[in-house]
């Protein structure tokens, strides 16, 4: 009796009527869960999900001056519609502080705190080492041929 691989190879698909750019698409898809799952445990151990630890990344590198929510929501690697009850969370947590402009209510600035910047310190080096481990099958050549032509795919219009 034949058993059906989760991560049976992409070719498999051709006979369901694709095009060529089916093939890439599924491999790029099941690249980019293998990837998100072995950073999520990384973030895991340390109460955070991935785009939790994008948004302090994100207000790491505002600095002190914070940015506004809308404006982190617009750097997030992944889309993320729930950006204020993400922020109510790291606010809970005390890696994050709000505050409000004082002109106008609606506008709300977010900081990254000290607490966020430790557990950030911490994340440092077992982000780096998944890094590295998520690419280790290619050399640096590679690796800028990947982002070129990733990026190429990102921005072409047909793509958005």
């Amino acid at each position: 009796m034949a058993t059906t691989s989760r991560r049976a190879p992409a070719l498999q698909t051709r006979h369901a009527g694709g095009t060529e750019a089916k093939e890439p698409i599924i491999a790029l898809w099941r690249a980019a869960d293998q990837m998100r799952a072995s950073f999520e445990a990384v973030f895991g151990p340390y109460g955070i999900t991935g785009q939790q630890y994008n948004v302090l990344r994100i207000l790491r590198g505002a600095g002190s001056e914070g940015l506004h929510t809308l404006t982190v929501a617009e750097r997030m690697i992944e889309r993320a519609p729930g950006i204020t009850r993400m922020i109510d969370r790291l606010e809970a947590k005390g890696l994050v502080a709000r505050e409000r402009c004082g002109k106008d209510r609606r506008c709300v600035y977010c900081r990254i705190t000290g607490k966020g910047l430790e557990l950030l310190k911490k994340l440092d080096r077992p982000v780096d080492e998944a890094n590295q481990a998520a690419f280790a099958a290619l050399n640096p050549q590679e690796l800028k041929q990947l982002v070129k032509l990733l990026e190429r795919v990102r921005t072409t219009p047909e793509a958005a």
